[in-house]
C-alpha cells in the first residue's frame, strides 16, 4: 500500500533502480554529469535501418538545424516504451516513500497548468509527440532535478522549485528544455551512437589484435566524442525550450535569471572546456543571442490565464 505524500520525506530510490536509470537520477542543473538518458535505454537497443537525416524546421523562431540521424539506428517504439515502464517504476517507488505528491498539492497543479500550455506546442519539433501519453509528476526530493523521459514522462522534484524560487516563467524554461530533450530525440540519438561507436570499437580490436589496452583506448575515443555531443544537446535543448515557453506565453527572458539561480546553486562547478554542459555564462550568451528570435513569439502569444507566482507557497 502507498504512503500518503510526506512533505518531509527525501525520495532515494532503491539501488536496483538507481542502476538501470543511471545517471538520469544524479543530474543535476548545471552539474558535471552526462547527458541525460545515456545508459537510461540500453535494453532497447534495435538494428536500425537506414541512416536518413531529419530535415531542418522551415519555421519563425530558434533554428537547430536537423536532427542526429543516429536516432535512426534505435527504435523510438522500443525507447518510448523502455521509458513507460521505467517511470512507472520510478513513481511507484516515490509513492511507496510517499515522496509522491497527490494531484492537489500546489506545486503540481501549477506545473500540470504550465504543462497544459506547452505540450500542444511539442507537435511542432516531433509528430510523434501527438500521440505519446503525457504525465507530470512531482517529487520530494533534495535534488535540484527535472527531467522529460521519452515519450512525454516529466518529473520535477521540489527542490528545484523550492530552493531556486522559481517563477512560472523560469518552470517553463525548464520544463521546455527537459522536453526538448525528448522531443528531439537526445536519448535516442545517444543510443544510436553508442551501438555505432561500440560496434566500430569491437571490429577495430578485432583487425588490429588490441588486447584491454586497445580496448580501453578505444573506449576513451567514445568518451571524447560523447562529450562533444552532450554540450550540443544541452544547447540545443536551451533553445527549443525557449522557443516553446515563448510560444506558451512565458517570457523566454526568464532563461537569463533561470541560469543566474543555477550559477549561485552550483558553485565551484569547474570551467567549460571540463564539462559535459555548457556554463551558466556560456547559456546566458547563447540566450541572449536567440531572444530576438523568440520575443515576438511571446509579444504575441496568448498570456497564461492563471500566474501561480504569488499563490505557490515555498
Amino acid at each position: 500500500m502507498n504512503k500518503p505524500y510526506d512533505p518531509h520525506a527525501d525520495f532515494q530510490p532503491s539501488a536496483a533502480l538507481q542502476e538501470e536509470l543511471g545517471p538520469l537520477l544524479n543530474h543535476r542543473w548545471g552539474c558535471r554529469c552526462t547527458l541525460h538518458g545515456r545508459r537510461l535505454f540500453g535494453a532497447a537497443l534495435a538494428a536500425g535501418g537506414a541512416v536518413a537525416a531529419v530535415p531542418a524546421l522551415a519555421r519563425d523562431g530558434v533554428d537547430v538545424g536537423e536532427q542526429s540521424s543516429l536516432s535512426k539506428l534505435v527504435s523510438a517504439e522500443d525507447v518510448e516504451n523502455a521509458a513507460q515502464m521505467q517511470y512507472g517504476k520510478l513513481m511507484s517507488e516515490a509513492a511507496k516513500q510517499g515522496a509522491l505528491a497527490s494531484a492537489q498539492h500546489p506545486q503540481l497543479v501549477r506545473l500540470r497548468a504550465i504543462a497544459e500550455r506547452l505540450i500542444p506546442l511539442a507537435t511542432q519539433w516531433n509528430p510523434r509527440a501527438k500521440d505519446w501519453r503525457w504525465e507530470i509528476n512531482l517529487i520530494n526530493s533534495k535534488q535540484i532535478n527535472a527531467f522529460c523521459m521519452p515519450g512525454g514522462k516529466i518529473a520535477f522534484y521540489t527542490a528545484i522549485l523550492d530552493q531556486l524560487q522559481l517563477t512560472d516563467d523560469e518552470v517553463a524554461m525548464v520544463m521546455g528544455h527537459e522536453m526538448a530533450h525528448a522531443l528531439r530525440e537526445h536519448a535516442r540519438a545517444q543510443m544510436g551512437k553508442n551501438a555505432a561507436t561500440g560496434l566500430l570499437a569491437g571490429l577495430m580490436s578485432n583487425l588490429l589484435g588490441l588486447g584491454n589496452a586497445g580496448n580501453a583506448l578505444l573506449n576513451m575515443g567514445r568518451q571524447l566524442l560523447t562529450l562533444k555531443f552532450s554540450r550540443g544537446d544541452e544547447t540545443e535543448a536551451d533553445l527549443v525550450g525557449m522557443d516553446l515557453a515563448a510560444r506558451a506565453g512565458y517570457d523566454p527572458r526568464a532563461g537569463i535569471s533561470l541560469w543566474q539561480k543555477m550559477a549561485q546553486a552550483s558553485k565551484g562547478a569547474p570551467p567549460q572546456f571540463m564539462s559535459t554542459h555548457p556554463s551558466g555564462k556560456s547559456r546566458i550568451q547563447e540566450i541572449q543571442a536567440n531572444l530576438p528570435k523568440v520575443m515576438p513569439l511571446y509579444e504575441r502569444a496568448a498570456k497564461p490565464p492563471r500566474r501561480f507566482d504569488a499563490d505557490v507557497k515555498r
